[in-house]
C-alpha cells in the first residue's frame, strides 16, 4: 500500500464519525463544540473506577500530600494528547496506522498486543468498579455485579449504526451526572483550604513515605491513560479541516483548546476524588481507605448523612458506563490501525469484556470482595508500565516530516514529550526496583 501524506485510511464506520461532520464554513461556537466533544470522549477514561481507586487510595493515606502528582499527570496528559490529535488531523492517520506504516511486523505485533494489554486493564477497572456499584446501590453480590457488566455489550449493539452523535450525547450524559455528584459531595465535605494549597506544591520527598510510590504511579497510569492516544488521533479527526495547510493548523488549535477544557474538567473531577478522600477519610483518622467499597460504608457515619454514600454510588456507576463506550472504541481503532482487522462493533465489545471478566471474577473469588481496591490501583500501574510503548511511537511519527508535512511537532513540543517518558520510565523503573526488592508495593 502506498501512504499519501494528509489521507486516512478508511476505519469502521462508527468509529469514523469525520463522515457525519460536512465540511462548510460553521460559527466559532459550532466549531467549538465540534472539538469539545472528542476532548470530552477521550476525558471520560481519566475519570474512570481505576482513578477513582487511586485518588481516593492516596487521599485517605496521604491527605493532599499526592495532589502534586495528580495535577503533574493531568498536564503531561494535556500535552501527550496535543500531539495525539496533532497527528490525526496533519496526517490523517491514527497512532495505530502510523506505526503500521513506520514499522515492521514485529514491532507492530509488539506494540498491538501492548495496546491490547492496557485496553483489557482499563476494562478490568470498568467491570470492578461497574460491579462494585451494582452491589453497592442494588445490594448483590461482587460476582453478580460482575457477571452484569457484561450487558453493557446490549447498549454498545443497540448503538451501532445509530450514529456517532447518539454516543456522543449519551457520554457527554454521564460526564456531567458525575461531575454534578461530586460537587455535591464537596459541598457535603468541604476541602481545607491551606492543606489543598499546600498538597499542589511539588515535593518528592512526599515519594519517600511508604506506599506513596505506588500510588503516584498508579495515579500516572490512571490520568495519562496508552489507549487514548491511539482513540484521540483518530476520533479528532471528526472536526474535518479546511483543505490546505492553513486550514489543519487551524483545526489543530481549535483541536488542542477543546482538548485541554475537556481534561482539565477531568482533573478537577480527580482533584475533588482525592479531596474528599482527603477530607472525609485522612482528616477524620481513617487513613487506611484502599477500597471504593470501604469508601461509600463509611461516607454516611462520617457525613452524617446518606445522600453523600448514594451520589458517590451513582457517579461510579456513571464511571464505568461513560469509559465503557471510549475503551470500545480505542480497541477498535486499535485492531484495524495495527492488524487492518474490521469487526463489528459488539463483538468486538463482548471480547474485551470477556477477558477483563476472568482476572476480576477470580479476583473476586480467590481474593475477595476488599481485594478490589487493590485490584484497581494495581490495574492503574499496568497502564502506566504500558505507557513508554505509546508515548515512544506518538513523538516520533509527529515528528517525522513524511506523514506530517509542514505540520510536524516543534522541538519544544516534543522536547516536553520526551521528559515526560523519561520521568515515567524512571517512575516506573523505581516501582519495578521496590517490588523485586521489596516483594510488595
Amino acid at each position: 500500500m502506498v501512504f499519501v501524506p494528509g489521507t486516512a485510511l478508511p476505519l469502521h464506520d462508527f468509529a469514523a464519525p469525520r463522515r457525519i461532520i460536512r465540511r462548510g464554513h460553521r460559527s466559532f461556537l459550532r466549531r467549538m463544540a465540534g472539538v469539545l466533544v472528542p476532548g470530552l470522549l477521550v476525558a471520560v477514561g481519566y475519570m474512570d473506577p481505576g482513578n477513582w481507586a487511586t485518588d481516593i487510595a492516596a487521599g485517605s493515606a496521604f491527605g493532599f500530600d499526592l495532589l502534586f502528582v495528580l495535577v503533574a499527570a493531568s498536564l503531561a496528559a494535556i500535552v501527550l494528547q496535543s500531539l495525539a490529535l496533532r497527528l490525526g488531523i496533519a496526517s490523517g492517520l491514527d497512532l495505530a496506522q502510523a506505526c503500521r506504516h513506520r514499522y515492521g511486523t514485529t514491532a507492530n505485533v509488539a506494540l498491538w498486543l501492548l495496546a491490547e494489554l492496557a485496553i483489557v486493564a482499563t476494562d478490568v477497572a470498568e467491570v470492578l468498579g461497574g460491579a462494585l456499584a451494582i452491589q453497592l446501590l442494588l445490594g448483590l453480590p461482587l460476582w453478580a455485579g460482575i457477571v452484569l457488566t457484561a450487558g453493557d455489550t446490549l447498549i454498545v449493539l443497540g448503538l451501532e449504526g445509530r450514529g456517532f452523535r447518539r454516543m456522543e450525547a449519551i457520554v457527554a450524559a454521564l460526564v456531567g451526572t458525575i461531575a454534578l455528584c461530586f460537587l455535591i459531595e464537596l459541598l457535603i465535605v468541604p476541602p481545607d483550604g491551606p492543606a489543598l494549597v499546600a498538597g499542589l506544591a511539588p515535593d518528592l520527598k512526599r515519594l519517600a513515605q511508604p506506599g506513596a510510590l505506588a500510588l503516584a504511579v498508579g495515579i500516572v497510569g490512571a490520568t495519562v491513560m496508552p489507549h487514548n492516544l491511539y482513540l484521540h488521533s483518530s476520533i479528532v479527526q471528526c472536526a474535518a479541516p479546511a483543505p490546505g495547510e492553513t486550514g489543519k493548523r487551524r483545526a489543530i488549535r481549535d483541536a488542542n483548546m477543546g482538548s485541554a477544557i475537556a481534561l482539565l474538567l477531568a482533573m478537577v473531577i480527580n482533584g475533588a476524588i482525592l479531596t474528599l478522600g482527603a477530607g472525609a477519610f485522612h482528616m477524620t483518622g481513617h487513613t487506611q481507605v484502599a477500597g471504593i467499597d470501604d469508601a461509600y460504608r463509611l461516607l454516611s457515619p462520617i457525613t452524617g448523612t446518606t445522600a453523600a454514600a448514594l451520589f458517590f454510588g451513582i457517579a461510579l456507576l456513571a464511571s464505568g458506563q461513560s469509559s465503557t463506550f471510549t475503551g470500545t472504541l480505542a480497541g477498535q481503532i486499535v485492531l484495524e490501525g495495527f492488524l487492518q482487522l474490521k469487526i463489528p462493533l459488539w463483538q468486538r465489545r463482548m471480547i474485551t469484556r470477556l477477558i477483563a471478566i476472568v482476572p476480576a471474577m477470580a479476583g473476586a473469588i480467590l481474593l475477595g470482595d476488599h481485594a478490589v481496591g487493590g485490584m484497581l490501583v494495581a490495574s492503574q500501574m499496568v497502564l502506566s508500565l504500558q505507557l513508554p510503548f505509546a508515548i515512544w511511537p506518538l513523538v516520533r511519527a509527529s515528528r517525522d516530516p513524511a506523514i506530517m508535512g509542514g505540520l510536524a511537532t516543534s522541538r519544544l513540543h516534543a522536547a516536553c514529550a520526551w521528559l515526560i517518558l523519561a520521568v515515567i520510565s524512571l517512575a516506573n523503573l523505581w516501582l519495578v526496583y521496590d517490588v523485586v526488592t521489596y516483594g510488595m508495593l
